[in-house]
């Protein structure tokens, strides 16, 4: 049986299993001995953990860290907020994986509903938001903070055939998909938070967006983000901030920017990017790496904790796993995690889309509401 009929067996046959984007195509994982659901109580004994030293490929565990979660582990409290009861994180211990090229050719037999999305704010509340976190930036209280849309509808999906679709249409660098007996992720999210191979460390942050087109190729999207003021300013505030998270568990000296301001691609959009690099300090551990780098400041503002504290005193709906963290800790120590940003969270057959743009000083509402939709159109069309 080849790899393909593999995966699509093993999705008929309703088991449990994990797709994440390799750098040569994607690894599959599945037949899982241990699922530990994370919640406030356990996961700094999860992130102690120690193990053997690596012996076999599926020697890690992998899965997801959520937003509240997160904010709860640097000792950050989020209010009471609408609330959907999904796990605040959930990792997995495979026993099996299979390395799958860099395709997924799946299509479901089954036809989709139409489906319509809803937002959980317009323009007008957008707007109103918006005006508050300005006068928060003109007092000095942050810098540059990222306001959450959702988008939701209510659809019964075939997680596989929207990943296979995404995957042919708008790849990114950090995708991957999680399949388990009541919901489903599929993300295509572009940004790598950590990886860490020994004690080395390198973060990518994202930080500036323009939608394609004719005329916008590559270069002129590198030339905008450079004339613009705006953005280049954002851009600027979120890598010196990754850099001082960096520097709290690196050597001294040791942090550099390895590639600045360079253009990546998409579906729909342009992105700017930079990549730093770090060597860790003696005696820094997993836990203390999560910590100083999650969640990822890119998708937050800064400063990252008045940034935070501002945020969830604002949002009225739990954030789940948007701008949490996917991937995986290995035995050895290595570790590869993301930004979960452009996903799909299909939860008790509720799709939940969630998006933020950033907003600094001169930033427009408008323009800021429309670079939402932007995000989360390549999503809301594997509806149609």
């Amino acid at each position: 049986m080849n790899k393909q009929n593999q995966l699509t067996e093993i999705h008929c046959s309703g088991k449990p299993y994990i797709i994440y984007k390799s750098y040569k195509g994607f690894d599959l994982y599945t037949d899982f001995s241990k699922k530990i659901v994370l919640n406030n109580k356990n996961i700094n004994s999860f992130l102690k953990k120690k193990f053997k030293k690596k012996i076999k490929k599926t020697d890690l565990f992998i899965g997801f860290f959520g937003y509240e979660l997160l904010n709860n582990l640097i000792d950050i409290k989020i209010p009471k907020q609408k609330n959907i009861h999904f796990p605040k994180g959930i990792f997995y211990k495979p026993e099996k994986k299979i390395i799958l090229k860099n395709s997924i050719n799946y299509e479901t037999k089954k036809r989709l509903k139409k489906n319509n999305f809803r937002i959980n704010m317009n323009k007008n509340s957008y707007t109103k938001i918006f005006n508050k976190f300005k006068k928060k930036i003109k007092s000095g209280e942050t810098y540059q903070i990222k306001i959450c849309t959702k988008y939701k509808a209510k659809s019964k999906i075939d997680s596989l055939d929207f990943f296979s679709r995404l995957a042919k249409t708008n790849l990114a660098p950090e995708a991957f998909m999680i399949k388990d007996k009541n919901f489903s992720i599929i993300s295509c999210s572009p940004e790598n938070l950590i990886t860490k191979k020994g004690s080395f460390i390198s973060t990518k942050p994202i930080a500036g967006t323009v939608k394609k087109t004719k005329v916008l190729n590559k270069i002129n999207a590198l030339k905008y983000f450079r004339r613009n003021i705006k953005e280049t300013k954002e851009h600027n505030m979120i890598v010196d901030m990754e850099r001082n998270d960096l520097s709290r568990i690196c050597e001294v000296g040791s942090v550099i920017l390895s590639k600045q301001k360079i253009v990546e691609e998409y579906k729909d959009l342009f992105h700017y990017v930079s990549l730093i690099k770090g060597k860790l300090k003696k005696g820094i551990k997993n836990i203390d790496v999560i910590k100083a780098m999650m969640p990822g400041g890119s998708v937050i503002g800064c400063p990252k904790i008045n940034t935070l504290n501002l945020l969830n005193n604002q949002e009225k709906e739990n954030r789940n796993i948007y701008t949490g963290s996917f991937g995986f800790i290995k035995f050895n120590g290595d570790m590869r995690f993301n930004i979960i940003i452009r996903s799909i969270l299909n939860f008790n057959d509720i799709s939940e889309i969630s998006v933020a743009s950033g907003v600094v000083v001169d930033s427009n509402a408008k323009h800021e509401f429309n670079e939402n939709y932007i995000k989360a159109k390549a999503l809301i069309d594997l509806y149609k």
